[in-house]
């Protein structure tokens, strides 16, 4: 078992994301998932990422605020503790068009050729 204190999560820039920070909580590291990663982002008022398209999966679960999520042709809006599931290679833009932040847990895979343990 491995418990990763909050207190000594890293913070890391997400590509094509804007008023947001966060911080991985488990994987990219010595030890933790051999599968997947997971982080927590905390989107400002204003704050967006995309619209880009990955090939990976990805899951949000959204602590805290409203998350404006574009994806699939649809427009919707996820709450506190809603899951929102975006399937690879499908376009996404998430937006935080309220005034509370937002904070979500991401999960995703790894990256195809990366290591778990965070080398190539």
């Amino acid at each position: 078992m491995i418990i990763n204190s909050f207190s000594n999560a890293k913070p890391y820039e997400a590509p094509n994301h804007f008023d947001c920070r966060s911080l991985r909580l488990a994987g990219f590291s010595d030890q933790g998932p051999e599968n997947f990663w997971i982080g927590c982002s905390h989107f400002l008022p204003g704050g967006k990422a995309g619209p880009d398209i990955s090939p990976l999966e990805k899951v949000y679960v959204i602590l805290s605020g409203k998350l404006t999520v574009i994806a699939g042709g649809e427009t919707k809006i996820a709450g506190p503790m809603d899951t929102v599931y975006i399937p690879g290679n499908e376009e996404r833009e998430i937006r935080n068009d309220g005034n509370d932040v937002v904070t979500m847990i991401v999960a995703m895979p790894y990256p195809e050729g990366v290591n778990p343990k965070g080398t190539k």
